[in-house]
């Protein structure tokens, strides 16, 4: 299966949609999804008229199940090469300074829990199913656990990933995992709700505070302290930051330069 059948890339308005395209096998991961995947998200880096990715399955079914377990399908490993080639795009979505969300708009499992993980927002149907069931298989959620470690309670993680359990929405929106749960029917127009949220502000501002963000995850609270003083400086810099104080202080809204 070529990339462009495998994930769907489609510019709507300032949002970039990447589409995981296998319903038939509930939009697992094989070399082609990882591909296509990384292609969208070099596509809106790449593009400052992209201020938002969406990463989504197709179908009603699942969000992604997975690893495709299929002999010579997703579950390979090159032994040669230092670096997965699913890690590298946990690499490349982390560095992105793009916002994104995920569309979880049915089953999340296994390495889907690692494509939501990667995003910096979740929208999921509320009726979704989730889980860490790699134990089932005889190995362990390991790529997963670098991002998803940071984004829900340890002893929480823990069971998910020992037990192997699935575990519902609600339980997801509880544990941070997600940001809002939305019937089928409303998916749609609650992620559109998101989107309208984020491309109305300055793209400076966001595209540098999630560099900020990641930049700051293993620092000290003096390390942090002492480069965000000295990103804040900067901002105020920007073309932005003088058309947002200029809009505020004129009453009107704001007509980003993106500089």
């Amino acid at each position: 299966m070529s990339t462009e059948q495998a994930v769907l890339l489609e510019k709507r308005g300032r949002a970039l949609w990447i589409t995981v395209n296998r319903p038939d096998k509930r939009n697992a991961i094989n070399q082609a999804v990882i591909d296509g995947i990384r292609q969208g998200y070099e596509q809106a880096q790449a593009d400052p008229r992209v201020r938002v990715i969406v990463l989504t399955g197709s179908g009603d079914k699942a969000f992604c199940a997975g690893a495709d377990l299929r002999p010579g399908e997703g579950f390979v490993f090159d032994y040669a090469k230092p670096n997965a080639d699913y890690a590298d795009l946990m690499r490349l979505a982390s560095n992105s300074t793009v916002p994104s969300i995920a569309r979880v708009n049915g089953v999340c499992m296994a390495g889907g829990m690692g494509l939501l993980c990667m995003t910096d927002m979740a929208v999921a149907v509320d009726t979704v199913r989730f889980g860490l069931p790699e134990v089932k298989v005889g190995v362990f959620p390991m790529q997963v656990l670098s991002l998803l470690q940071r984004l829900v309670p340890q002893r929480v993680l823990r069971e998910w990933c020992f037990t192997g359990e699935p575990f519902t929405a609600d339980e997801a929106l509880q544990a941070g995992l997600v940001n809002h749960l939305a019937p089928a029917a409303e998916l749609d127009a609650k992620v559109e709700w998101l989107i309208d949220r984020l491309v109305d502000k300055s793209p400076t501002a966001i595209r540098r505070g999630k560099y900020a963000l990641r930049a700051i995850e293993a620092m000290s609270f003096d390390q942090a302290i002492a480069y965000t003083e000295t990103q804040i400086a900067t901002l105020a810099l920007t073309e932005d930051a003088k058309e947002g104080l200029a809009a505020f202080n004129e009453k009107r809204a704001p007509d980003w330069p993106g500089r």
